[in-house]
């Protein structure tokens, strides 16, 4: 018998890689899926690469907005009416873009912190209620939580912030036996680090940095992400663990000429002599 059959797993943000490699993991695993994203085309097409490894995969795309957190609320009771139980919740949207610290405006950090820790605190909010004992929510977090990254500070502040969410619901939820932990994914093939993988010479940036000399895969972080929604961690709870190639033994790249093909080298130099540019 699979070990997941039976149990019921919802993911935010489905029509990404790394969501879709992990759905693939719990259903190969006998998982339900209810998958929800904005796009209709990005979940049909999931849902077929999905079917292609298990093509008797129980799958419900659910099209909605994953910021919103009425839609959330709403997608997430349909998701346990689906078997009358919640078992795996897995909160996968965020992002972040470069922009020097002293570039930033009020509205850009809003939007990043809202973006990674607001999406998955409503997840935890409305999803916990519908979890009996043994559920787990796995959150995805980044090597740029722990570690800094030049001209990437929203992204980082937004991260760090996630991975305190992630020890509070926690140390709360423990006590309805619900376990709640992180994957800390390193740079990873996407739709959203597409364009940085496709620009000639800027991965040989990051390869120094990571001491098994690859990047990663989506498939990478949903073996890890299968392994945290099933019972071999049944004793871990706050943990954000790097699937990162051992990126967090060292340290992100400086990245500063791609920053200055984007926002200008003059502008990139007041900003490292400490002035304000707007």
């Amino acid at each position: 018998m699979s070990v997941l059959a039976g149990r019921t797993a919802f993911i935010t943000g489905a029509s990404g890689a790394i969501a879709t490699a992990s759905a693939m993991a719990l259903a190969r695993d006998g998982a339900r899926l209810i998958l929800m994203a904005r796009r209709e085309e990005g979940l049909a097409r999931t849902e077929e690469l999905i079917r292609l490894q298990v093509p008797d995969a129980d799958i419900l795309p659910i099209v909605g907005d994953c910021m919103d957190e009425s839609a959330v609320k709403q997608a997430l009771f349909e998701a346990h009416a689906r078997a009358n139980r919640l078992d795996i919740l897995f909160a996968t949207v965020g992002g972040g873009g470069f922009t020097p610290l002293l570039m930033l405006d009020a509205e850009t950090v809003r939007r990043e912190l809202e973006q990674n820790i607001l999406s998955t605190f409503f997840v935890i909010r409305h999803g916990a209620p519908l979890m009996r004992p043994g559920g787990s929510i796995i959150c995805t977090s980044s090597s740029s939580g722990p570690l800094t990254f030049p001209y990437l500070a929203a992204y980082h502040v937004a991260k760090a912030g996630l991975e305190g969410l992630v020890r509070a619901a926690a140390d709360e939820l423990g006590s309805a036996g619900i376990r709640v932990n992180a994957v800390r994914p390193g740079m990873t093939r996407s739709e959203a680090t597409g364009t940085m993988f496709d620009t000639p010479g800027l991965l040989d940036r990051f390869m120094p940095e990571y001491p098994l000399g690859r990047l990663g895969t989506a498939d990478d972080i949903g073996t890890v992400v299968r392994f945290l929604a099933g019972p071999e961690s049944s004793w871990m709870t706050g943990e954000c663990l790097s699937v990162d190639g051992g990126n967090h033994l060292r340290r992100n790249p400086d990245l500063t000429a791609m920053v200055e093909a984007v926002h200008g080298k003059e502008k990139i130099d007041a900003v490292r002599a400490g002035k304000e540019v707007n």
